[in-house]
């Protein structure tokens, strides 16, 4: 099998993300980018020494029935499992944006693509290293989610909701966080994966209330090569991609500086006001490595461990 990060000129193209898909399925991709580059890097900033009861679960297929908690069976007629604090080093939740903007690709796969991939691999590096991980896939709400475990099942699990997610409607990231925020029980790892192409003000807050619940807070800002730039030349068409049928043609040349000081002055506004809340920022373009953006969460989760 060929390594996606070797350095030989006919590897090379496999650093980039649309030609890495072509190796097939989430799961296959997910398995060479953190197999091929990133295991044994990974130290969990939650790791214990303790076996310290922490809470029940629902039993999963695979749970080891040694942990199966007896007693409340006998009361609920149901299996639950007892996670440990040895046994859960680091919960992370990951909320994946699947709104219609995210539909956008043209030179590259589209964001949200990239993003089931990133998210796919991120789980899979998580799992592997027997971290909790989860995530919630929403636009205007919630649309599917799937609960933290570390049981190995789960990242079947998280494959399955990801190659099944389609774009959807408008975005709501605030009002998903805010609708989510108490059932995370306990403290964790939030990771978001949007263009975030939302209100900064809501957002804002609800980014705050997650961090003043005491869980650590990491956003991937993924955006298309064309959202950069604006490289159009000719008089372009442009649709909604969150509201159908609303469509406008406009004259590039007239429109590049504005929408490029515009776009810029978002972006540093946004990474600003993250940073002044302790809240990690990292911009991703959808034609970057997968490790690229793995190595950034790794960096920064080391960062993290120092400052305990």
């Amino acid at each position: 099998m060929l390594n996606p990060f070797s350095s030989s000129k006919t590897d090379a193209p496999l650093e980039d993300p649309t030609a890495l898909a072509k190796f097939g399925r989430l799961e296959v991709v997910a398995k060479l980018v953190v197999e091929g580059y990133m295991m044994g890097q990974h130290k969990s900033p939650f790791k214990g020494s303790s076996v310290e009861f922490v809470e029940h679960r629902n039993y999963y297929p695979g749970d080891e029935i040694r942990h199966i908690d007896w007693r409340a069976y006998g009361k609920t007629g149901k299996y639950y499992v007892k996670e440990y604090e040895d046994e859960t080093n680091l919960r992370c939740q990951m909320f994946v944006d699947a709104s219609g903007s995210m539909g956008y690709g043209a030179s590259t796969l589209s964001k949200l693509d990239y993003c089931r991939y990133l998210a796919c691999s991120l789980g899979y590096l998580l799992l592997k290293q027997r971290d909790a991980c989860g995530m919630v896939a929403f636009d205007t709400k919630v649309r599917e989610q799937v609960e933290p475990s570390t049981n190995p099942k789960n990242f079947q699990r998280l494959t399955k909701v990801l190659e099944e997610l389609q774009p959807g409607q408008e975005t709501s990231l605030s009002k998903v966080i805010e609708s989510t925020l108490p059932r995370l029980k306990r403290r964790g790892l939030i990771v978001l994966f949007s263009d975030c192409f939302d209100r900064i003000d809501p957002l804002m807050t609800a980014l705050k209330a997650l961090r003043h619940a005491r869980h650590e807070v990491m956003v991937f800002h993924v955006v298309a090569p064309e959202e950069e730039t604006f490289p159009f030349s000719k008089p372009t068409m442009f649709r909604n991609l969150e509201r159908r049928g609303h469509k406008v043609l406009v004259d590039p040349h007239r429109l590049r500086k504005h929408y490029v000081e515009q776009y810029q002055a978002f972006v540093a506004d946004f990474e600003k006001r993250c940073g002044g809340i302790d809240v990690d920022y990292h911009r991703l373009v959808t034609n970057e490595p997968y490790h690229t953006a793995l190595g950034r969460y790794l960096d920064s989760r080391v960062r993290s461990a120092k400052k305990r």
